[in-house]
């Protein structure tokens, strides 16, 4: 979902706490030392998809909808 977009539950109001599963295949650059620890220090997203997204509050999954994020005021 893009940055200035949200999460609404029509149901019951929420737009702050969803469960989202969504599938990813991704190509990362793993970056291991010589005692073979590992850090990933690259991911790219080559395709993605949303199975689900369900209301935290109310568990609904038939009235999540997107909408547009308000605007926040500039901080000082």
């Amino acid at each position: 979902m893009e940055s200035d977009h949200r999460y609404r539950c029509d149901a019951c109001g929420n737009v702050t706490r969803f469960d989202v599963v969504v599938t990813a295949t991704t190509r990362r650059y793993h970056h291991f030392d010589l005692g073979g620890a590992s850090r990933v220090e690259e991911e790219e997203i080559l395709d993605q998809q949303l199975g689900s997204v369900t209301c935290r509050w109310c568990g609904r999954t038939d009235a999540i909808r997107v909408e547009r994020a308000p605007v926040s005021p500039p901080e000082h």
